[in-house]
């Protein structure tokens, strides 16, 4: 029994589908399965595979990392302008934020814009991810922009054009809400850490979608 079990996860013929399967390649389309997460992890720990599954859900260019003194940088840089069915004004970013954001946009936002606005989403509207500076109101302790470590949203353009934006809309009709509110709930299983409107002022206009952190859902 022990040996079919080991066949079912290893060998290539097994029947098992892909999404099940802990060692079979991650593709950020597959349906979300108890092992999804375990999946990405692995991914995130492998700086050249994390390019290679980004290829599937993301249009960017690889770039050299940079180096900006002891503090800052971008680790496995890529200079991202599409996620899925979304486009982004062009952004540089670490690509574990990319490919997390790839998982959000197809897991997450998708499903809740035809969900509460009965249509998809083909831009996601963001704020910037690396800035080297230290955590408003710290002197000394350093951003995760810093590493580019996290990417602010601050609203979606849906299909037809509609702009759907955090300041405006959070407080606004009941789908709206229900979208936002959904936005911030499926970015939490994807990111550590997820600051919004009601984290503090400092957030009313966008999501904060950090890489690190302790589960911060806010």
């Amino acid at each position: 029994m022990a040996f079919g079990v080991y066949w079912a996860f290893t060998d290539p013929r097994s029947p098992v589908p892909r999404e099940w399967n802990p060692w079979r390649e991650l593709v950020v389309s597959d349906p979300v399965t108890p092992v999804t997460h375990f999946k990405l992890r692995r991914v995130l720990a492998d700086d050249a595979m994390c390019l290679q599954v980004l290829e599937q859900a993301g249009r960017f260019e690889a770039m050299p990392p940079l180096e900006a003194g002891t503090r800052c940088g971008i680790p496995n840089r890529v200079d991202l302008s599409g996620v899925g069915a979304s486009r982004l004004r062009a952004v540089e970013t670490a690509c574990e934020t990319a490919l997390r954001l790839a998982m959000w946009e197809q897991h997450g936002v998708q499903p809740a814009a035809k969900e509460f606005l009965g249509q998809g989403v083909k831009e996601l509207r963001h704020i910037g991810s690396y800035n080297c500076r230290p955590v408003r109101g710290s002197s000394s302790r350093m951003s995760t922009h810093a590493t580019a470590a996290s990417i602010d949203i601050g609203g979606v353009v849906l299909d037809d054009g509609t702009r759907i934006e955090l300041l405006e809309h959070w407080d606004g009709t009941e789908a709206h809400q229900g979208f936002l509110r959904s936005l911030r709930d499926t970015g939490c299983q994807w990111f550590s850490t997820v600051l919004g409107p009601e984290y503090n002022a400092l957030h009313a206009d966008h999501f904060h979608l950090q890489n690190k952190g302790w589960g911060t859902c806010r």
